[in-house]
This record gives structure tokens, sequence and C-alpha cells, in this order.
């Protein structure tokens, strides 16, 4: 499963309990049921607007076991962990982890899926790319889905340099280069260009003769 399905399940199980768990809470704080003349059923959280949401039987059950208050800060202080760790790991990184290569089953024979780090990918592509002509600096990142692969690179050109003989060699060499080890019918990429400022000549003075 790619990052972007793992992303999007998560967020439509999270999604889906607080608007359970909200709607429930809703409920009960207007009065529905008493409106509508339903009884919920037994131990329905909140029924009605003057229940607190959660009791204070429930809230008091297991306070004089010795592992209530371990528990109470551990578990809490674990979803927070898990929060904080899933966000960064989308800060970081907003491409798949990795690339699924076509791999055609043959009959009778079993069939594996072949898998590439994107890391590996935008190491051989960034190599390729650094070799052109008049290219100071390269960043190549992998986006897109782990099927359906693109490759988006920033360039830093030397002044002067001619960028549309470097567009051309991009394309048909690094990005193809790679499309064609992959084994992907395409490989779409996206290119920024930057030009270097020049650098500036400092001049000595000559000494002056008297």
């Amino acid at each position: 499963m790619s990052r972007r399905a793992v992303n999007r399940t998560i967020l439509a199980v999270a999604g889906l309990v607080l608007l359970i768990g909200g709607a429930l809470v809703l409920l009960g704080g207007f009065d529905v049921y008493g409106h509508l003349g339903i009884t919920p059923p037994h131990r329905w959280p909140l029924t009605s607007p003057d229940q607190p949401v959660l009791s204070e039987a429930s809230r008091t059950r297991w306070s004089d076991r010795t592992w209530w208050w371990p528990v109470a800060i551990a578990v809490p202080a674990l979803v927070v962990l898990g929060c904080l760790w899933w966000l960064f790991s989308q800060l970081r990184r907003g491409g798949p982890a990795g690339i699924d290569l076509p791999s055609p089953a043959t009959p009778g024979q079993p069939h594996f899926a072949l898998h590439v780090r994107s890391r590996a990918v935008e190491d051989a592509i960034e190599s390729a790319t650094i070799a052109l002509p008049d290219v100071d600096r390269v960043t190549v990142k992998v986006t897109g889905a782990a099927r359906h692969p693109e490759v988006q690179t920033v360039l830093r050109l030397a002044p002067g340099a001619d960028t549309g003989s470097l567009i051309t060699a991009y394309r048909t060499g690094p990005v193809e280069n790679a499309r064609r080890s992959l084994g992907l019918a395409a490989l779409p990429a996206q290119l920024r260009l930057r030009i270097a400022k020049p650098r500036r000549s400092r001049t000595r003075k000559a000494p002056r003769v008297e």
C-alpha cells in the first residue's frame, strides 16, 4: 500500500470516529432523544443535557487501583507521540517511500512484486544530471504514487548556460535512462531552472608610487 493510501485510510478512520463521537454528544446535549421520544440503549453516552459525558462512577471506577494512573497517563502520551511521529514523517517526505516496478507473472511461476526505494532513484538521477554541462547543483525528488511515480528536479545552472540544450539532455539522458531501468511506460518529470549569480571578481589596487 502506498503512503498516500495509508494517509487517506488513517484520516478516514480518525474522521469517522470523531464524527460519530461528536454526533452522539450533540444528540444528548440538545436533548434530541427526549424530543423524539426515543429511549437510548443501556449505558448509551450522554442521553440528556444534564448528564456528563463521563459519569462519576466511570471516572472513579479504577482510581484506587495501582495501575490506573500510569495507564491513564501513558495511553494519551503514546497517542500524542504517535500523532507527532506521523506528522513529522509527512513533513519530511511528500512522495512515496518506494516505486513499484512492473513485473508480469510468468505462467507456472510465482509472482514477485519488485520494489525500489525512491532515495535510490533520486540518487541515480542526481548523479547523472550533475554530470551534464553547466550544471552547478541538482536536487531530485520522487513524487506521485508508488505505481505512477513522477520526478521533480531543481537545477542551478552556471551563468551563460544553454538552457535549451540542457533541457533536451536532461530528458533524453537521466530521465529516459531512469525510465528504462525501472521498466516504466512513462516517467513524468518537472524541471525548475535557477541561474547562479556570477561571482564578483575582486580587484586589488596597485600600490601608488610617488
